[in-house]
């Protein structure tokens, strides 16, 4: 894995900063660490929530097996996320097959159009916590895992979304691409734009918006994601973290679990409460081969930046 040379000094300065004072206890700055470990180029874009600055880039290019540092303020807020099939002019206009942010390299404000998966943070200022979480309400296009580290020396919760969801993608929601086949896998809201699928109208509040069956289908496959708007209990997360990592196109769990030298864990074909326990299992040892496998990415990355 190799470092893209995208701030080379004031990141390096930032984040060195930043080390020093999470040391010391002090959450005054944190990082977003942004891996490619898919096998094209992607273009990650960012957006700033209401009242907060712009990252010191809103756009860019990240070849496979690459990563970048984007420095971040204290009480930022925004979103985060990866552009896929884009093709650029000399003077940054362009256009993206998924994520597309107004036709621009830099989205300078625009946030990306569904679907997209997407990272979603509030830095805490002083001692307050984070919030953060990965979202598919505006549906998805990349597997994508978050992985902060602790200003405390503690673990926080690792989050995402890890599997290829456009392979199953009911037909109805899927986006295909030119000659690539599906790349994107739409909302219900997008694709049918009713209340009870946008928890919008009537359906505007926790009480009358509920799963949808298309909503089910994303969180069975990522239960620690966002899978409709009002899906607060199971996918929002705290920590007081000085750097995320963030990783598009993680190895496959099974692909992980093999080379951890574990097997499959089975349902109990016929049984609810096996199929629980089936679905309790996965989700542990996700978590923690997941954990992992950002561990061995940070210690290649930081070897890598000596």
């Amino acid at each position: 894995m190799t470092t893209t040379p995208f701030f080379s000094t004031s990141s390096s300065l930032v984040f060195s900063s930043c080390l020093l004072l999470a040391q010391l206890s002090l959450t005054l700055c944190c990082t977003f660490t942004i891996t490619n470990n898919c096998q094209h180029p992607i273009w990650p874009g960012t957006l700033a929530g209401a009242g907060t600055a712009q990252l010191p880039s809103t756009g860019f290019r990240l070849e496979p097996g690459r990563s970048t540092r984007l420095p971040a303020p204290p009480g930022w807020s925004g979103r985060i996320w990866a552009r896929t099939g884009c093709t650029f002019g000399p003077d940054g206009a362009g256009k993206c097959e998924t994520g597309d942010c107004g036709g621009r390299m830099e989205c300078g404000g625009a946030g990306a159009l569904p679907p997209a998966t997407l990272f979603e943070v509030t830095l805490g200022e002083g001692t307050n916590k984070d919030y953060y979480d990965i979202s598919l309400v505006d549906g998805y296009n990349l597997p994508l895992i978050a992985a902060p580290r602790s200003t405390q020396g503690g673990i926080c919760n690792a989050t995402g979304c890890a599997s290829n969801l456009n392979l199953g993608c009911p037909k109805e929601l899927q986006m295909e691409g030119g000659g690539n086949g599906v790349v994107g896998c739409r909302s219900a809201c997008e694709v049918f734009g009713l209340d009870e699928y946008c928890c919008s109208g009537e359906y505007g509040n926790p009480g009358s918006c509920k799963p949808s069956g298309y909503s089910g289908f994303f969180k069975r496959a990522c239960p620690s994601a966002y899978s409709y708007a009002f899906d607060d209990a199971t996918s929002t997360f705290t920590c007081n973290a000085f750097d995320y990592n963030l990783v598009f196109c993680p190895p496959p769990i099974n692909s992980l679990r093999k080379s951890n030298g574990l097997t499959d864990v089975q349902p109990n074909n016929g049984n609810n409460n096996g199929k629980a326990l089936y679905d309790l299992k996965n989700l542990v040892w996700s978590t923690k081969l997941l954990i992992k496998f950002i561990e061995q990415l940070r210690n290649r990355f930081e070897l890598e930046n000596e």
